[in-house]
């Protein structure tokens, strides 16, 4: 996707109060390290070549370590630029574990997996389904309800949201 993606994707989140870093592939793990404040639990990222491994993040995590977590770190193969949406998979991994209990999520997602629209992403959504893929949350910054009045962060998911966009190597 094209650099003009990335800046609508950082625009529309930063709209969101949830922020942003653009990186490089090989600056992925320290900025995840920067990024988390641990405890910190993982599902490992549904990418080839960006792993979690060298984080100092707990992989496959026990119903007690994802308790204990401050912070999730997961990866999202799909981003709506325009409007700051991430989508978190439910895989064997435990992405929707990791992204929604943590107070904070660190979410990492590629320029490459960029969509440019909701029209364009219920295309990437077709072809998921299809593929027999068929569970996916679409998150939009952090958690919030205004059910009971005034507006609250972090009741039904994450308080704090940073997204990672990985650049593709340019």
């Amino acid at each position: 996707m094209s650099t003009g993606s990335v800046e609508q994707f950082q625009q529309s989140l930063s709209r969101l109060d949830t922020a942003s870093t653009a990186v490089v592939p090989d600056e992925l793990a320290s900025t995840v390290a920067d990024l988390i404040e641990p405890p910190a639990v993982g599902a490992e990222l549904p990418f080839d070549g960006l792993s979690l491994a060298d984080a100092p993040v707990t992989l496959d995590p026990s119903p007690s370590r994802l308790r204990e977590a401050v912070t999730g770190v997961s990866g999202s193969r799909m981003g709506i630029a325009s409007l700051g949406t991430v989508a978190v998979e439910s895989r064997a991994e435990g992405d929707e574990f990791v992204a929604l209990y943590p107070e904070r999520h660190v979410v990492v997602v590629r320029a490459s997996d960029l969509r440019t629209d909701l029209s364009d992403a219920f295309g990437w959504l077709r072809a998921e389904f299809e593929a027999d893929r068929q569970s996916f949350i679409l998150a939009t910054g952090p958690s919030s309800t205004g059910d009971m009045g005034a507006l609250v962060q972090g009741v039904h998911g994450p308080e704090e949201v940073h997204v990672i966009i990985v650049r593709d190597n340019e």
